[in-house]
């Protein structure tokens, strides 16, 4: 395994991964992060368990205080945790020393911040030129023209020799978007990259956001924007220091965080091999499932005729609210698809009440949703209604 530089031979991994097989570029385990107040320790992080895996469009959500930054941070190296590992690039960048770190973030991380940092004295062009200066990783005879092609892909060319307080607030912003390129590094990190900008300027930055995506990029945004965060691909919704099961959060979005966080905690996760069954047509149920890892198919019996598959679930789905509602036998079968081992989190009906006791929003989506596929189901069983 080959190691960036700056890093020793103990900080990479050796768990016998090989090189073809795919690895999260950003994963951190176990992170804890206090800091230290007049009136004690104060946890801004607890535990934070996070993989992203490369050329995946992240959000990271949360209320002011929540954490959100805090948890850039430590991707960033900006800060360090109190316990716990931090990942990126298979570079162990909670044992990076200062000096080593600067020039590592350089290479491998462009960060956007959300009031554009721009060096007001110099040129755009200058300013994107900085990070290749400062790690010289392109010959200077091309710096200049390799900027140049970046302020062209934001759509700035022709404000190359301007000084950025000439630039309208959207225009600075790509331009930050262009200097974070600059060393073309794999991982894109922006805080609130859209939130001093108009609607149509911001709407060509995630739009630019989408195009890197599409050229193998990973791209992580700190927003405080829902529906933004919905356009990516994966939302980590963060709550007092703690990251919500997002797929959990994808299935019960109208629990609020906190209780969210109180649900994550009661869940069981549980694995099944390919093809194995998860629950029976005609048994009893007593659980209330989220897919979290692999597909699960909903098998319904026919009179005098095959089974038949009706309706195939991935992550973020859930499956178990008919029988909580309707107080019956299983009208399905459900089983893990045969192609792939599948992971769900089993939470049991009478904590579901519980939860349900709680946001009467969610109980109404549930039992909508458990009417219709019932109704669904009948249909396709061929059964009169």
């Amino acid at each position: 395994m080959s190691t960036l530089p700056f890093v020793s031979e103990n900080d990479v991994r050796q768990d016998g991964t090989s090189e073809n097989e795919k690895r999260p570029i950003i994963h951190l385990h176990g992170v804890q992060k206090s800091y230290r107040t007049a009136v004690g320790d104060y946890p801004a992080l607890k535990n934070i368990d996070l993989e992203i895996n490369a050329g995946e469009f992240v959000s990271v959500i949360g209320k002011s205080g929540s954490g959100k930054t805090t948890l850039i941070n430590m991707i960033t190296g900006i800060d360090h945790p109190t316990s716990g590992e931090v990942w990126v690039t298979d570079t162990a960048v909670h044992r990076l020393r200062e000096n080593q770190m600067a020039r590592w973030r350089g290479k491998n991380l462009g960060i956007v911040f959300q009031f554009f940092q721009l060096l007001p004295i110099i040129s755009v062009v200058e300013n994107v030129m900085l990070p290749m200066d400062f790690c010289n990783s392109y010959p200077m005879r091309q710096r200049a023209a390799r900027a140049l092609h970046l302020l062209d892909l934001v759509g700035l060319a022709d404000h190359a020799y301007k000084l950025p307080t000439a630039l309208s607030g959207g225009q600075q912003q790509r331009v930050a978007i262009a200097r974070a390129l600059a060393n073309d590094p794999p991982i894109l990190i922006a805080d609130e990259p859209t939130g001093n900008l108009d609607s149509k300027t911001a709407e060509s930055v995630f739009a630019l956001f989408n195009d890197l995506i599409s050229q193998g990029k990973t791209i992580i945004i700190v927003t405080h924007d829902s529906g933004l965060a919905k356009r990516t691909n994966r939302t980590a919704l963060i709550a007092d220091g703690e990251i919500v099961n997002e797929y959990l959060a994808k299935a019960l979005s109208t629990l609020t965080p906190a209780q969210l966080l109180e649900a994550a905690r009661r869940i069981q996760p549980i694995q099944y091999e390919a093809g194995a069954m998860i629950m029976t047509e005609g048994r009893s149920s007593d659980k209330f499932y989220v897919v979290s890892k692999g597909t699960v198919e909903v098998v319904l019996p026919r009179p005098n005729q095959s089974d038949v598959i009706a309706v195939q679930l991935g992550p973020g789905k859930y499956f178990g609210e008919m029988e909580f509602f309707h107080q019956h036998r299983n009208l399905a079968s459900v089983r893990a698809y045969e192609h792939g081992q599948v992971e769900v989190l089993a939470m049991d009906y009478a904590t579901l009440n519980e939860l349900l006791s709680q946001s009467e929003p969610t109980r109404e989506v549930l039992h909508q949703g458990a009417d219709l596929h019932e109704q669904e189901n009948v249909q396709r069983r061929g059964e009169p209604q």
